[in-house]
């Protein structure tokens, strides 16, 4: 079954906002079986909008809409979908009463107007999808056999459309094949050299399962996506793949993932194992701690950071040896020893991690070359530092140093 994604909204094509809606509908679609075939971004503009629909409609059997479903002028979905499918607005009773509830309950300070009253305004023959943190509905329509879902733009309200009520109706009313991936985690080598020393595994793949090769900094992430009529077919190839490429690339394999990045493979490790983590940032300035605590229930194992960015707080805060700094210079190992034991104890946690370095584009407290990082890992079996070069892109350094960082971790936790 395939399915298109079609968002509207000007603030997407001027780059105002990023279109992270597409990216969760089609990862939501994925995992029930439908394959996108194409996203489109469309102006707020009648013309461009019903020249994407009736594109879509030629090429899919689904068509997903976000966006464009406010009560202002510019927002002009409802009209032109009654447009192309031939059919008009009239006032859904349950739709306004909920609109006038959300307005009593929460939006006290402003009384409700006939244009919010508009949102209860729904095309005839849709089915209405309750939107229970907004007041525009979700709307599913039909016509020559093509379903077409309209979804309000705003995040939030189209994840909860999308989980609870979309993702349900198409799996109870399309047969669809199976769709199944899994991730192989790599660091350490590049694409090319992977590559290589997999080719003669990837040409036996059998024809169901296609392999992707997703690289980052610091990381190549290898994608197995296997697609088909029968879920244990499907499950026996990959595992077996999985199986047959660990003898060629064990030494760079540092697990599996089912949509899970390596922070949540680090998180669940210390979970595990009872045990907690501090950091202390110099170059990654916050990073690390920022993608810790994104993660629902990291106070569980994360005590927390010190950004000592200024060579004073290194000093005055870390408590580093001025002399270390001195003889060696803020970007050190030693100085990162430093770090990462002083913020353990400080915050008595079982693990650390201190990064230091140089992000460019100026050298500043150090003669160090930019790209030029130290990771210190502090445990219960001792600390140490590893220096890398990390290139010449103050956004690859950091993200880069982020990476590394996390994976001199997981190597440490996994010895515990």
């Amino acid at each position: 079954m395939l399915a298109e994604i079609i968002t509207i909204g000007d603030e997407i094509l001027i780059g105002q906002i990023v279109d992270t809606n597409s990216a969760f509908i089609a990862k939501e679609l994925n995992k029930i079986g439908v394959s996108v075939y194409q996203i489109t971004s469309v102006q707020d503009e009648r013309e461009h909008i019903l020249s994407a629909l009736e594109e879509a409609r030629n090429r899919v059997q689904l068509v997903l809409i976000t966006g464009g479903l406010g009560p202002t002028k510019d927002d002009i979905t409802k009209h032109t979908l009654c447009e192309f499918l031939d059919d008009r607005l009239v006032e859904d009773k349950s739709v306004l009463d909920h609109v006038e509830e959300l307005f009593k309950k929460y939006i006290t300070s402003t009384p409700i107007s006939d244009i919010n009253r508009k949102q209860a305004l729904v095309p005839s023959r849709a089915t209405v999808l309750h939107n229970a943190y907004g007041t525009a509905p979700g709307l599913w329509m039909q016509s020559n056999n093509v379903t077409f879902v309209s979804m309000p733009g705003v995040p939030f309200e189209m994840k909860h459309l999308m989980v609870d009520v979309v993702i349900p109706k198409i799996s109870k009313e399309y047969r669809r094949p199976y769709i199944l991936h899994k991730t192989i985690i790599t660091y350490g080598l590049g694409e090319s050299a992977i590559a290589d020393k997999i080719e003669d595994w990837e040409n036996r793949l059998p024809p169901f399962i296609k392999l992707a090769y997703l690289p980052s900094l610091g990381r190549v992430r290898l994608r197995l996506t296997a697609k088909g009529a029968e879920e244990k077919e499907l499950q026996d190839g990959i595992g077996k793949a999985v199986r047959e490429v660990y003898p060629l690339i064990g030494d760079i394999i540092y697990g599996l993932e089912d949509d899970e990045v390596l922070e949540q493979v680090v998180a669940k490790l210390l979970t595990k194992k009872k045990m907690t983590l501090a950091t202390a940032e110099s170059c990654t300035g916050g990073r690390i701690a920022e993608q810790l605590t994104a993660m629902a229930g990291a106070s569980a194992y994360f005590k927390g950071t010190v950004v000592s960015y200024a060579t004073e707080v290194k000093i005055e805060v870390l408590n580093v040896r001025k002399d270390s700094i001195d003889a060696h210079s803020v970007v050190s190992g030693e100085v990162a020893v430093q770090m990462a034991q002083n913020v353990k104890k400080m915050m008595k946690s079982d693990f650390a991690i201190a990064t230091t370095g140089n992000a460019g584009p100026s050298k500043g407290d150090s003669d160090a070359e930019v790209g030029t990082v130290f990771i210190a890992i502090a445990s219960p079996r001792g600390v140490f530092a590893e220096k890398f070069n990390m290139g010449n892109h103050r956004e690859r350094i950091v993200q880069k140093t982020v990476n590394k960082a996390f994976e001199l971790l997981q190597k440490e936790i996994l010895k515990i």
